[in-house]
């Protein structure tokens, strides 16, 4: 188990979302939830986008550090 951030492969399943309260919920509801499968899309300095869902989402690396996979 990894954070998103230091993934090297391309798509993984979420394994658990990391932080306290209000952050780890506002991370759920944009649908990292544990079970869910994530691409990342591309990725640089700052971040990444990732598909998940269906959906494309740009998020941090702070928010990437957060997610398990």
């Amino acid at each position: 188990m990894m954070p998103l951030a230091m993934a090297g492969e391309a798509v993984g399943m979420i394994k658990k979302i990391s932080g306290n309260g209000a952050h780890r919920q506002f991370i759920e509801n944009m649908g990292f939830v544990p079970g869910a499968e994530v691409t990342i899309v591309s990725k640089n300095s700052d971040g990444m986008i990732v598909s998940i869902k269906g959906a494309r989402i740009a998020i941090n690396n702070d928010v990437a550090l957060k997610i398990y996979i």
